[in-house]
């Protein structure tokens, strides 16, 4: 009776997973032959990305995109800049995050909380200004502060900052073990959330 119930249950994964990637490859044909508004908007640079919804049986080409954003698990976000480039990663993975434009007050908090330096494949807090000036010091990023403006101005060394950090891993609230639906719920659905996603990192941080 135990192998016939193991057995059920992978083969219903295996159709949830088949019809995930077919579903993939629609869209993404779909977004090839109509593709939409690719203009980054002139008063939002940033853009902060967490990953909402499992990638289980994805087509490669959103899994790719998954990674190259570093949003290898769930409730993980990250900072990114907006440019054409990135408005199409975010398209082709539209079902599987939400994102918006992060207000200074976010991307602050977001940092003094979660922050973590990526040092050797290790993760550091950012307690001390001394780490920060010694790897990022030759970009005149010499504190909290100037990581924290250059990341909200998308500025020149946007790039360097953000692989100096280590993705956000954002805190799930207690009761979503027990009652994942209502969580589900609360949390909304993916894709873009405009201003709204400060509420989202509120919810998490």
């Amino acid at each position: 009776q135990k192998g016939k119930q193991i057995q059920f249950k992978r083969l219903e994964a295996f159709v949830r997973d088949s019809w995930r990637k077919q579903r993939d490859d629609i869209r993404l044909r779909r977004m090839e032959q109509r593709p939409g508004q690719t203009a980054v908007p002139q008063e939002h640079k940033l853009a902060f990305v967490v990953r909402i919804v499992d990638i289980k049986g994805v087509s490669r080409r959103v899994k790719r995109v998954i990674e190259l954003l570093r949003l290898r698990k769930n409730f993980t976000g990250t900072f990114v800049k907006l440019t054409p480039l990135s408005l199409k990663m975010l398209r082709i993975v539209e079902p599987y995050v939400a994102w918006g434009h992060p207000n200074l007050k976010s991307v602050r908090e977001l940092i003094l909380k979660r922050g973590q330096a990526k040092i050797k494949k290790k993760r550091v807090p950012l307690t001390d200004n001394m780490l920060i000036e010694e790897h990022l010091g030759v970009y005149g990023i010499i504190c909290l502060e100037d990581l924290i403006h250059e990341i909200y101005s998308a500025g020149k060394y946007f790039k360097k900052v953000t692989n100096f950090l280590w993705p956000f891993h954002l805190s799930v609230a207690r009761h979503a073990s027990r009652n994942k639906v209502g969580f589900l719920k609360e949390m909304g659905k993916p894709g873009c959330r405009g201003e709204a996603i400060n509420q989202l990192i509120r919810q998490l941080n």
